[in-house]
């Protein structure tokens, strides 16, 4: 309470320009200090932190005039204006920059470059009316010059100015300094942080744009294939990812069934798991047989994209016959799928043949092996955002859990992703995932 009564006390008098608080009481200043480092800290948009500082700070330090001025984006001896107390409207420099005046040359300029904090005690012998800036200094005799650094340059610099000569006590300017420079640090810092700001949203907009582009590359709904029951989860670990599915419609009634999984995360898997979704539309002729569809696009991702950048791709392609339930597939380094037959014990990994992952060497030719599906095999398909999903103790969630949920016979295709991933998410501790994670499960029927 105590502090509250001498802070109306000071602001009273401030209004009548009556303060003296450098000279004064110890405890008044630092009541008034209090209560100006409060509000600063209570800001997020620099104009008005500015407003407020420049509210109070006068009348710890008053002065007849000011005037701030910058060389930022300029080069010398060119400057700008960006505040004064002779403007009767409020200019905001950092959005209205096409209305600050630009000097050249000059007594500001010159202090400006100078670079260094300066009390001027008689400006008569400096001043002339041909200064650029001489509507901004006439009348006034006594300046101090109070530059705000930025790596180590003045970038911009505060001139106080009176009307006597020798009007500011030079024992207080080294506070006069220390308090201006420290201001104008923590201004810098918010501006900094509000372009930031505004950069992110600008960059976020763009990774929801890409995000959008990606899920629109993925099967919009899942396909009715005879003979199986589909369900399907997709989760990125960040706006876009590198995980992709998809499904391609054959002669004879056939379905193609892929997965992959670009190395990485983010916005530059999202790219090559367009590229990859591109590659496999483009196969000549029907993707069939499955090896045909990996050599494809692992040649092109080598000759194309992947040499310079590293990456690669896993990836998993089957075809289905419903009139025979065989499953023809092959694999590029990707997850073997988990075969689970309700009824029998034990759990069967799609992993007769495999190869490398795509990208990595042009001339790899991918092998195939077949099986014959049976009514109510539950077969998942899945990225190792899955397996790999980690507790806190970092333990992962692994193909054993996976398997148990694999072979809840009671569950419907849809059901048993669901149960997967309300699983998963049990395991972590919902905790946002690390990586992408999808799973596409079919039931024969």
């Amino acid at each position: 309470m105590k502090n509250a009564a001498i802070e109306a006390e000071i602001g009273d008098r401030g209004e009548r320009g009556d303060i003296g608080l450098l000279r004064g009481d110890w405890r008044e200043r630092l009541a008034y200090i209090d209560a100006t480092m409060r509000e600063m800290s209570r800001q997020d948009d620099p104009q008005a932190m500015v407003r407020a500082y420049g509210s109070r700070i006068r009348r710890l330090m008053p002065a007849g005039r000011w005037v701030s001025v910058s060389r930022r984006g300029l080069q010398q001896p060119r400057y700008k204006i960006t505040r004064s107390s002779t403007w009767t409207e409020e200019v905001n420099p950092w959005l209205q920059p096409d209305r600050l005046p630009i000097f050249e040359d000059g007594l500001l300029g010159r202090l400006l470059y100078e670079g260094r904090p300066q009390l001027v005690d008689d400006l008569a012998p400096m001043l002339d009316e041909d200064d650029p800036a001489f509507e901004y200094l006439d009348g006034f005799r006594s300046l101090m010059a109070i530059p705000h650094y930025d790596r180590g340059t003045a970038t911009n610099m505060v001139f106080l100015m009176e009307r006597e000569p020798s009007a500011f006590d030079p024992e207080l300017f080294p506070e006069w300094f220390w308090v201006s420079g420290l201001f104008g640090r923590l201004t810098h810092n918010l501006v900094l942080s509000d372009e930031l700001k505004r950069a992110y949203e600008i960059v976020e907009r763009e990774l929801k744009v890409v995000a959008d582009i990606q899920r629109s590359l993925l099967p919009q709904q899942l396909p009715k294939i005879p003979r199986l029951e589909l369900g399907a989860h997709y989760q990125t670990s960040r706006w876009a990812g590198g995980d992709y599915y998809d499904f391609f419609p054959l002669p004879d009634g056939r379905w193609g069934i892929l997965i992959a999984d670009v190395s990485g995360h983010g916005t530059p898997a999202a790219v090559m798991m367009a590229i990859t979704h591109s590659l496999a539309h483009g196969v000549p002729g029907h993707p069939d047989p499955p090896g045909v569809l990996l050599a494809h696009v692992n040649r092109e991702l080598c000759r194309r994209y992947s040499a310079g950048n590293e990456g690669f791709v896993t990836a998993f392609y089957a075809i289905f016959d419903p009139s025979t339930l065989l499953l023809r597939y092959a694999a590029a380094g990707h997850n073997p799928p988990r075969l689970v037959r309700c009824g029998q014990p034990g759990v069967m990994a799609l992993d007769e043949v495999g190869g490398p992952p795509l990208g990595l060497f042009d001339a790899t030719e991918y092998d195939e092996a077949t099986i014959e599906l049976h009514p109510d095999d539950a077969l998942a398909l899945y990225t190792d955002g899955i397996t790999e999903a980690m507790d806190a103790r970092s333990e992962q969630f692994g193909t054993g859990r996976l398997d148990e949920v694999l072979g809840r016979c009671d569950l419907d295709a849809p059901g048993i992703v669901a149960a997967v991933v309300g699983a998963v998410n049990a395991f972590t501790g919902d905790h946002p995932p690390a990586d992408d994670r999808t799973l596409l499960v079919a039931i024969v029927e």
